[in-house]
């Protein structure tokens, strides 16, 4: 099939990145990065809207769409650094939950088979069961962990009578073998969600959660670098996958199950650098941005910052890792200029 561009709205890519078609690798080939969109919210348990997230992610921005963002405060141009393309988005049908999310993981672990590291546009959380499932069919069932952002555990086994839906990846890739329990890092859980027989199964399959409460009581850096270390130990690198509601409302209101009490936009920038920067990341997804209920796209400047601070994490660490430098947050922005 011939690239499909994005599925609502024109046919952009992210930032002006070259397009490409990811069912020809021949297009693809010298990719670092190949993002996908993933244009579905038939999972969605309250407010829709997420399948018009990958567009809104794409092209919100007050820059040019140039192909280039200079990141300041780590001195690597991530979209000149790494070779970045865009497939645009995956065909998906939000009335055929299991259609899609079949054709998403052919998509996701096509372009993980070349090397490149996919990062997933969505979309509601329903995918990041394919998406995760997919980079483990090419490096390995149980050689990924996962680092997962988000307010929600999204672990519950059945919703509306569907096995499928943006409350239950999380189990479905932990059930499926592809993603080890023990190896399952959550950050930002809070609320009244899920109900306790869920999180006697999560205690089982030895997750480990960190709610609100002990970021704030143990600090959320502390709580990062213990969930660093848990992550590769006997894992050959991470998912990481980015639930726009992590923040607090006021932060990301444009998302369907908005809960107040989360990180806030400087906390989850600086977090996710942080994972692309201090870990080997195999695959990414960015989800639940809800643009109908957006306001001055507040939650969608942040996805697409989200997006570009994961990629200057990874443009970074190769940089260093190439040249043998480090970087220093500390560094005063004009030094050695």
């Amino acid at each position: 099939m011939t690239r499909y561009g994005t599925q609502f709205g024109p046919d952009i890519t992210f930032m002006g990145v070259g397009p490409c078609d990811w069912t020809d690798t021949a297009t693809y080939g010298d990719a670092d990065v190949v993002i996908l969109g993933a244009p579905f919210d038939g999972g969605t348990s309250h407010r829709a809207g997420t399948r018009f997230g990958p567009q809104y992610i794409r092209q919100t921005d007050y820059n040019p769409h140039d192909g280039s963002r200079p990141s300041l405060a780590m001195r690597v141009d991530a979209l000149r650094n790494l070779r970045v393309y865009d497939a645009g988005d995956v065909e998906m049908f939000s009335g055929d939950a299991e259609r899609s999310v079949r054709d998403l993981q052919t998509a996701v672990h096509a372009v993980a088979a070349t090397g490149a590291i996919p990062l997933v546009l969505g979309g509601d959380h329903t995918i990041a069961w394919p998406d995760a499932a997919g980079v483990a069919q090419h490096i390995g069932r149980g050689r990924v962990s996962m680092i997962h952002f988000d307010a929600h555990a999204d672990t519950v086994d059945v919703e509306f009578g569907s096995l499928v839906g943006h409350g239950q990846p999380m189990r479905r890739l932990i059930e499926s073998g592809a993603i080890r329990g023990d190896r399952f890092l959550q950050i930002g859980l809070r609320g009244y969600w899920p109900p306790p027989d869920t999180l006697d199964w999560m205690a089982r399959q030895r997750m480990r959660s960190y709610e609100m409460t002990e970021i704030g009581e143990r600090g959320l850096d502390a709580c990062l670098t213990e969930a660093f270390g848990i992550a590769m130990d006997d894992c050959d690198g991470v998912f990481l996958s980015v639930d726009i509601d992590v923040c607090d409302p006021g932060h990301a209101p444009g998302t369907g199950t908005p809960e107040p009490g989360g990180l806030t936009a400087r906390q989850l920038l600086d977090s996710v650098r942080r994972v692309a920067y201090e870990l080997p990341v195999l695959g990414v997804d960015v989800v639940e941005v809800s643009p109908p209920y957006d306001h001055a796209e507040i939650t969608s400047f942040l996805a697409n910052r989200v997006v570009l601070e994961i990629l200057t994490g990874i443009a970074r660490r190769r940089k260093d890792a190439r040249d043998g430098t480090a970087w220093d947050p500390r560094q005063p922005l004009l030094d050695g200029r």
